[in-house]
């Protein structure tokens, strides 16, 4: 799966994704994007999965009709992040072109 890290999410996550491609908003230089311009730009550049730790993504932006999945963390703390990554594994690996999920950390 194509992954894209939101500019909050620790990229240190990567490392544990190794089955997939994982490319941050920072390499790609979309840091300054909105977040309907990133979502844009992540589906039209093949990516299929946003991992962000944006809480308010799903009150600012309309999901419906995306193909792009999201997974928003809600903590930006690695230390806490660590704690889950089995699970946030699991819950990647189990995600649809579309869906939105919230993971509590």
């Amino acid at each position: 799966m194509r992954i894209l890290l939101d500019q909050g999410t620790p990229a240190s996550l990567r490392r544990y994704l190794q089955e997939h491609l994982v490319e941050t908003a920072f390499e790609r230089q979309w840091s300054s994007l909105t977040n309907g311009e990133l979502l844009d730009a992540a589906e039209e550049n093949g990516f299929e999965l946003l991992v962000t730790t944006d809480q308010q993504l799903s009150h600012q932006q309309n999901l419906a009709g995306r193909q792009l999945a999201v997974l928003v963390l809600q903590s930006t703390s690695w230390p806490r992040i660590q704690t889950k990554l089995d699970e946030i594994r699991e819950r990647i690996d189990s995600m649809n072109p579309g869906d939105y999920e919230e993971f509590p950390i």
